[in-house]
């Protein structure tokens, strides 16, 4: 499709500006979000609010008994950022030790409060959120599923494992 700023004055395409193709991420997360949905059973939950725009979120986590994540799932509603910030997660957590998740939450949080540099630390499209810490206010929206994983965890490490998987 034609897209007048795709094209340069001598008639080509333009370079692609690092902060569309980031946005078409953030957009392709929020219109097609990985792991959406609820888990039957087995799971421990953990929910998130931000009272500035009403986004909401449930975490669902299933461990496995080896201390990986066999299931993540998310539900509720939010804006753009949340949603793709939820999506990227999720998708990235499935099959990884729980301290591992625990302490990239962490960091997460300290990028995004532009506390450490920002680093993608292999998680695909994590880069595509960096330009949220230029909006104060939309922070809480890119943190506010890494706060439920955390949540989630530290539940699932007080909880006996129930043999699900």
């Amino acid at each position: 499709m034609y897209s007048p700023s795709r094209w340069s004055a001598r008639g080509g395409p333009s370079p692609v500006d690092a902060n569309d193709l980031y946005q078409e991420v953030l957009l392709d997360h929020f219109r097609h979000p990985r792991n959406h949905g609820t888990l039957a059973d087995g799971e421990v939950l953990a929910d998130e609010e931000n009272p500035n725009c009403g986004d909401r979120i449930r975490l669902a986590v299933r461990l496995a008994p080896d201390g990986t994540v066999a299931d993540i799932r998310f539900d509720g509603r939010g804006c753009a950022i949340s949603t793709a910030s939820a999506s990227i997660m999720t998708a990235h957590a499935r099959g990884r030790p729980a301290g591992e998740l625990s302490d990239l939450a962490d960091r997460f949080s300290a990028m995004m409060r532009a506390e450490i540099p920002f680093e993608e630390g292999g998680v695909e499209d994590l880069a595509a959120l960096a330009g949220v810490r230029s909006f104060p206010l939309r922070v809480k929206c890119a943190t506010m599923a890494w706060h439920a994983l955390k949540k989630a965890l530290a539940r699932a490490a007080e909880k006996p494992f129930s043999g699900r998987s």
